[in-house]
């Protein structure tokens, strides 16, 4: 390799991962400030620069948010298409879905948070229109297992799966409030003892 290419490469590398950083700090300040209050200078602050020098990176405000949220939503299909593909039955696919869930809210807590307390602003722009169909298809993948579980036998039929799966999706996903990946509990634990209060009160006898 030539010298020159690899300053490239080198100067490519720094570049990257320069703007992984700047984006992390957008995703905790949009987290904990709110997405619409918080301007492009507060951000620059916040990662230490000056406000034009953000716009190296990016060319607006609503341009890291969409980045950050469909690195997210990407990384979130792309497990639960892993577990969904595996061949698992609906016990098995519902510990699954929900232990990466957990691993999500410890990769992308300040996404989820977002996610959480944007989708229905951002929604109304065009540019965000995956948040809807990503809403409309997680309901439809929670369903079908939940479904395919009564059909089976293996979940509770006197139970509606539609308040099944708006119980999980609440009480998952609002886990990014409190969850610290530093804590006492890893992802993975959090995730099995939550399993196993919900199947206590959904698998059938």
């Amino acid at each position: 390799m030539s010298p020159r290419r690899r300053d490239s490469e080198s100067t490519a590398a720094a570049r990257a991962e320069r703007r992984a950083g700047l984006l992390a700090t957008a995703a905790e300040v949009f987290a904990s400030r709110g997405y619409a209050a918080t301007t492009v200078r507060e951000v620059a602050d916040a990662a230490g620069i000056l406000g034009g020098s953000l716009y190296y990176h990016f060319d607006s405000k609503e341009s890291m948010v969409d980045e950050i949220l469909s690195t997210f939503l990407t990384d979130m299909w792309a497990a639960y298409d892993r577990v969904l593909g595996s061949g698992l039955g609906a016990r098995e696919t519902f510990q699954e879905l929900v232990t990466e869930s957990f691993r999500m809210i410890d990769r992308h807590r300040p996404a989820v948070v977002i996610y959480q307390n944007e989708s229905k602003h951002l929604a109304a722009n065009p540019r965000f229109g995956y948040l809807q169909e990503s809403q409309r298809r997680f309901r439809e993948t929670w369903l079908a297992v939940l479904d395919r579980g009564v059909l089976d036998g293996e979940f509770r039929a006197d139970l509606d799966t539609g308040l099944i799966y708006r119980f999980i999706r609440d009480t998952v996903w609002l886990a990014a409030g409190w969850y610290r990946g530093d804590g006492p509990l890893s992802a993975e634990e959090i995730a099995r003892q939550y399993i196993a209060m919900v199947l206590e009160g959904i698998l059938s006898t």
